[in-house]
């Protein structure tokens, strides 16, 4: 499901205009990713957490032109599912 998808889907479920929830999911998304980018977490109960993780510096293998890359460290964001979207994803 992209973005249209989801708004149009939405948008059956609760009878609000595609521009409302259009604006809705943009700033979900944005606060999401302003939180992040401020190194904090975002929790919804029973759906998941947003947050960020560190990753390592690291030594990569290109098998292109054989050669051998350096990756810098960064944070990297990550989404771990809650336990009522585990439970219906394993069904």
């Amino acid at each position: 499901m992209n973005r249209a998808e989801l708004i149009k889907c939405l948008s059956e479920k609760t009878n609000l205009t595609k521009k409302d929830l259009e604006k809705a999911v943009e700033a979900f998304c944005g606060s999401v990713t302003e939180a992040l980018a401020a190194g904090e977490k975002v929790r919804l109960v029973g759906f998941g957490t947003f947050a960020t993780k560190n990753r390592a510096a690291r030594k990569v293998y290109n098998p292109t032109n054989k050669a051998k890359t350096k990756i810098k460290a960064r944070r990297i964001p990550i989404f771990k599912a809650g336990k009522n979207l585990k439970d219906l994803a394993g069904r």
